[in-house]
């Protein structure tokens, strides 16, 4: 579609940009003059020649466009319709991807760094009194202030090293991969902020995809040399070591913090680190590193540069991504104010079949029958439901207990084995669950396991892996029951108790 473009284009400039995070609009075409643009989402080859034929003529196609929308001709955000997927929540981190000109990314968005630069430890205490939390479980500092671990940095010595945890193999989860992918420039002026908070030269900034993200990759690594290249300007030598960009396995768990560590180190076998100490005193090869998802950068670079957006006594200061997937039409990825409630993102998604429930969470996130709960981290926790930045709706037809048997059978074939509760307790939990189908129902056990299993697992994973079951247990337990008298209410499963 984009070389359709270029080869009818004469005069006018056809750009290429990132995901908006609206799956069913892509590819969308957006033609802009004068400050208005009009969205041409699935045009065909056909249809594209004719809208490049139209902009060189001096019009934008308003007649048959989805939305048009007038703004100011200079903005750096895209431009919002007053309806439709794009206008759910807000789109402040998020406002760069699709609009953007990945190759020209770069040019202007060494801002956050160079602020961080001039006054290094004014911008840790900007980060400290807004309160800003990781976002995603690749954080060493998920729902955790992130500034206490760079204060821990800069007070070591050694070499510190910043790394940009981006391998994500859930593929319910676009949120970094739809930020990396659309805005790598913000993701990457944010790591770089980060390294000259801690000290830490551009070149010990890591960027770590997954091993099937090539493209994501690709812009990356244009990003990371156009970023560095900005910052560098006005500087005595004029040149700047660029950041890494590399591909980590496609594993669930290679995007656990400490196993990220593991496979940048090049370990076959990624098994969780021993906490404490952590990666802030014990990270990469030894030396202090700081571990942060493209979200959380994201959201660094933002309260750097517009600190005056975030409420200091909100407990979870900015805006959350969620991808919204499951039993419907197409995907999506919106962000949404953490003062806000999930049930908004409803309006981002056509169902296909109604709504029982929702998983929140992502791969071991938590079950819930009602999507009325805030978008900040404390409240998810305290509904005992994820906050790694997905959304699954799922619809009448599913079962809760084949859908949770699911996700522990992945748990007890994907765990790293290197705890006990975490490799033998999801295997054992595995095996309560399916004696439910032959009429035995051990609540009690079932309970104890998931509380030893969240307790006293190693990292993350054993722990969330518990949650699906509690929460399944604990607001579906009539289906659960249900099945141990040999019926399945939802009719997916075939029931053997006679």
């Amino acid at each position: 579609m984009l070389q359709t473009a270029r080869t009818a284009a004469e005069t006018v400039d056809v750009l290429e940009v990132g995901s908006t995070g609206v799956r069913a609009l892509e590819p969308l075409v957006l033609v802009t003059n004068d400050g208005r643009t009009a969205y041409h989402p699935r045009p065909s080859s056909e249809r594209m020649r004719t809208l490049v034929e139209r902009s060189e003529a001096g019009t934008i196609g308003a007649d048959d466009a989805m939305w048009v929308v007038e703004h100011d001709a200079d903005t750096e955000r895209l431009p919002i319709p007053s309806d439709g997927p794009l206008a759910v929540g807000t789109r402040r981190v998020l406002g760069r991807c699709g609009w953007t000109d990945i190759e020209a990314d770069g040019t202007a968005s060494a801002d956050a760094a160079q602020h961080a630069r001039d006054d290094p430890e004014a911008a840790l205490e900007r980060l400290a009194e807004i309160g800003l939390l990781g976002r995603g479980r690749g954080d060493a500092s998920q729902d955790a202030s992130i500034a206490e671990d760079m204060a821990v940095v800069r007070e070591l010595s050694g070499d510190p090293v910043v790394v940009v945890n981006a391998n994500e193999s859930d593929r319910r989860n676009e949120t970094d991969r739809t930020l990396l992918g659309g805005s790598p420039a913000a993701v990457l002026d944010g790591a770089l902020a980060v390294a000259e908070i801690v000290g830490a030269d551009p070149s010990d900034t890591v960027v770590y995809t997954n091993d099937g993200d090539d493209l994501t990759r690709h812009r990356a690594r244009r990003a990371a040399a156009a970023v560095t290249d900005a910052l560098a300007e006005g500087t005595s030598t004029g040149d700047a070591d660029t950041p890494q960009v590399v591909a980590g396995p496609d594993e669930y768990i290679a995007g656990e913090f400490t196993m990220a560590l593991e496979a940048l180190e090049g370990n076959d076998r990624l098994e969780a680190r021993l906490r404490p100490p952590g990666p802030a005193r014990h990270g990469l090869y030894g030396r202090p590193t700081i571990v942060q998802t493209p979200r959380t950068l994201a959201q660094i670079r933002a309260a750097l540069l517009e600190p005056d957006a975030f409420d200091a006594a909100d407990a979870d200061p900015g805006t959350r991504l969620v991808t919204v997937t499951g039993d419907v039409e197409t995907p999506t990825t919106v962000e949404l104010p953490t003062g806000s409630s999930l049930a908004a993102v409803r309006n981002a998604v056509d169902a296909t079949d109604g709504f029982k429930m929702a998983c929140i969470g992502g791969q071991f996130g938590g079950f819930t029958r009602s999507l009325d709960h805030t978008v900040n981290a404390l409240a998810l926790q305290n509904a005992d439901l994820g906050t790694e930045g997905v959304v699954e709706l799922l619809g009448r037809g599913r079962c809760v207990l084949a859908t949770t048997g699911e996700r522990v059978r992945f748990a007890s074939e994907e765990n790293c084995g290197r705890c006990f509760p975490g490799r033998e307790g999801s295997k054992q939990l595995l095996g309560l669950l399916r004696e439910i189908y032959d009429g035995n129902y051990e609540d009690d056990m079932i309970r104890e396991l998931t509380r030893v299993m969240g307790t006293s697992s190693l990292c993350d994973f054993g722990e969330s892996a518990a949650r699906n079951v509690e929460t399944a247990l604990d607001r579906f337990e009539t289906e659960l029951e249900a099945h141990a008298a040999g019926r399945c209410p939802s009719g997916a499963c075939e029931v053997s108790q006679s």
